[in-house]
């Protein structure tokens, strides 16, 4: 599994300063329970898509959210590539690709704690950023992807009695269970990301914080393209 994670995953995870060979363009989408990641992150695709990564014109580039389909997709590319590499351990390579894989999927990924698994995650991710206009939501993205230059690092935050009354009204919970659920989910990002580079997240990981209370995802989404355009990640002469 070494040679795997060192010689063929960990190549996606580098950029060159010289050749400015980046990964990219890519924005993630770090978010406390109850924020609405995912309806952001569709919204935010379809305003990208037809945007030129630095280029003056419209063209048919198109910005991805990656649900589960576009993981998957991405995952039996990569594994198309091992079975075609020279490496030992290919077997049980693509056996772990398919577990992160089924992870995701499943909303388990937070779950995993086996380190040659976080590597491939780390992998697969970085995979995605490599191939450019995508919106990563969750799954450490933010932190797994900090130096990458053409990225931009969103958080989502509400305060938490604005989150338990949301969840209250989403799923039908108790506030009892609301608290709970809030609780729970928030200790399971906060201890994955630890997982990942060793540490809790601090804001400074994070590009731009918003708070999701007092925001509606319009709102949020002008401010991202905004943004992108203003950092030249997408280009600031086209419009909407």
């Amino acid at each position: 599994m070494e040679r795997l994670v060192n010689n063929y995953l960990s190549t996606f995870s580098c950029y060159n300063l010289e050749t400015g060979d980046f990964p990219g363009p890519v924005v993630t989408i770090s978010r406390q329970a109850g924020c609405s990641a995912q309806r952001l992150a569709i919204k935010l695709s379809k305003i990208l898509t037809g945007y030129s990564y630095m280029s003056e014109t419209k063209t048919d580039a198109e910005w991805e959210w990656v649900d589960k389909n576009v993981f998957t997709k991405m995952v039996n590319q990569m594994i198309k590539e091992i079975e075609r590499g020279q490496f030992d351990d290919k077997e049980e390579a693509i056996i772990m690709m398919k577990e992160v894989s089924r992870a995701f999927s499943e909303e388990t990924i937070y779950d995993i704690s086996d380190n040659k698994l976080i590597q491939i995650l780390k992998g697969i991710i970085c995979r995605l950023a490599y191939e450019g206009r995508k919106i990563i939501v969750g799954r450490s993205a933010g932190v797994i992807l900090k130096n990458v230059p053409s990225k931009l690092n969103i958080r989502l935050e509400a305060p938490t009695e604005w989150r338990i009354n949301r969840i209250m009204q989403i799923n039908d919970f108790s506030k009892a269970k609301a608290e709970e659920y809030i609780e729970r989910m928030d200790a399971r990002r906060d201890s994955f990301i630890e997982r990942i580079i060793g540490r809790k997240a601090e804001n400074n990981d994070f590009d731009v914080i918003f708070n999701y209370a007092t925001l509606e995802d319009d709102e949020i989404v002008d401010a991202v393209v905004n943004i992108l355009r203003n950092k030249q990640i997408v280009s600031p002469f086209s419009g909407y």
